[in-house]
């Protein structure tokens, strides 16, 4: 943890911190106490806040930034930080979020405008309009965005940064199988997952802390189709391209079993199906193998068939793509 040492003779340290988990509980004495975990980009590192009194104490919730001042002591042989004081963090501190929640290595705006230097090149005019018109209207919203809840790309910015490289491996894949319409599946890729944008509830750390109602009722494929649907008719766009836009939305899950309101049913829509699976496992093994050395296996990862994966070496682990 990043935090600033204020009495060497104590130990005692003090900085900002991601509240990733937090627990009311009991100790064998009947005393309440706060069962956490804080992070920041370092790592993170179990805490106790020992003789917790709701009303004497600010209350901590997850998914929050806190001000915490205490002591690093070892437990069991792992690192424990003891709390001594703990509150949120106020405007007034001005602490950046990218300095303790996990982001993009790309700012915001820098995605966007590689996003946007796509749209400007899709050559059909209806699937032009018709991606344009949503971004206008969610591309906003798409800033900073993590792309999941607990899964791949569950990050600041991770949306942005999933969507942009599937709109480069479809680019690359269009460019091997010539009777792929690349404008379509560039268009699919790009919309895929705009409806995250009203699928999240987004915390004050930046990352999503659960779904909204319409995104538990229906569901961001759903939410998906009905924008473009919504927007396609408002601009006047092709009937027929909506439909085929709608159903890459509709399916880009693949398999109803894991989400999709229907089976991708021409090539495009197969394709931006597969791509979007690629992109998601090739980010979740990284990010397994991060904390890994050379020759180590991961734990068991659970929404990869509960396969572990091994760290042969010859290249670094990082969740970081190359955009240029």
């Amino acid at each position: 943890m990043n935090f600033n040492e204020i009495n060497k003779a104590l130990g005692t340290m003090e900085g900002y911190a991601l509240v990733k988990s937090c627990d009311k509980k009991i100790s064998k004495t009947g005393a309440a106490y706060l069962d956490m975990v804080l992070a920041d980009k370092s790592g993170e590192i179990s805490a106790k806040l020992w003789d917790y009194k709701p009303g004497v104490h600010d209350e901590i919730k997850a998914n929050t930034i806190v001000k915490v001042r205490g002591v690093e002591q070892m437990y069991n042989r792992q690192p424990q930080f003891r709390v001594e004081r703990i509150r949120p963090v106020s405007p007034g501190d001005g602490v950046d979020l990218g300095d303790l929640v996990p982001s993009a290595d790309y700012s915001s705006d820098e995605l966007m405008q590689k996003l946007l230097a796509v749209v400007a090149a899709i050559r059909n005019p209806d699937l032009q309009k018709i991606v344009r018109a949503v971004l206008d209207e969610y591309g906003e919203k798409m800033k900073d965005l993590p792309a999941a809840y607990r899964l791949h790309h569950a990050i600041r910015g991770g949306l942005l940064l999933h969507t942009i490289s599937i709109v480069r491996l479809a680019q690359s894949v269009a460019a091997i199988y010539p009777t792929i319409d690349e404008d379509l599946l560039i268009s699919g890729a790009i919309l895929h997952d705009v409806a995250k944008t009203e699928e999240f509830v987004v915390a004050p750390s930046g990352l999503v802390s659960g779904y909204s109602v319409p995104g538990e009722l229906l569901g961001h494929l759903v939410m998906g189709a009905m924008i473009v649907e919504r927007i396609g008719t408002a601009i006047g766009a092709d009937r027929d391209t909506m439909m085929l836009l709608e159903h890459m939305l509709l399916s880009h899950h693949g398999e109803p079993e894991f989400g999709a309101a229907v089976r991708p049913s021409f090539l495009e829509a197969e394709v931006l199906s597969q791509l979007d699976l690629l992109d998601a496992r090739i980010y979740e093994i990284e990010n397994a193998m991060l904390p890994v050395e050379t020759g180590g296996f991961t734990s068991r990862q659970w929404a990869l068939e509960d396969r572990k994966f091994y760290n042969h070496g010859r290249k670094t682990p990082a969740t970081t793509v190359h955009l240029e």
